[in-house]
């Protein structure tokens, strides 16, 4: 993947924004497997969308928190900073 979020950076994220211990090397052989299944919810989705926005100084929009698994998180949240780079 391009763009500068990447599968340990989520799973520092999840761990950090939602107190779960995911390790990314599952998140980056299992990309499609639901985040319920990983066990988080929209409202830690969303502290990770926030913390990326304060991270990177751009906002992402709200289009992410919709996302279901991490390999759809990582690709809308990568075009979005991404993009006008």
């Amino acid at each position: 993947m391009n763009g500068p979020v990447t599968f340990e950076e989520l799973a520092s994220l999840m761990k950090g924004r939602a107190g779960l211990s995911v390790d990314a090397a599952d998140l980056e052989r299992q990309p499609d497997t639901l985040f319920e299944q990983f066990g988080l919810d929209s409202l830690g989705l969303l502290g990770i969308v926030s913390e990326l926005e304060n991270r990177y100084g751009k906002p992402i929009g709200n289009e992410p928190e919709s996302c279901k698994t991490p390999e759809d998180f990582l690709t809308l949240v990568n075009d979005q900073l991404t993009a006008g780079a």
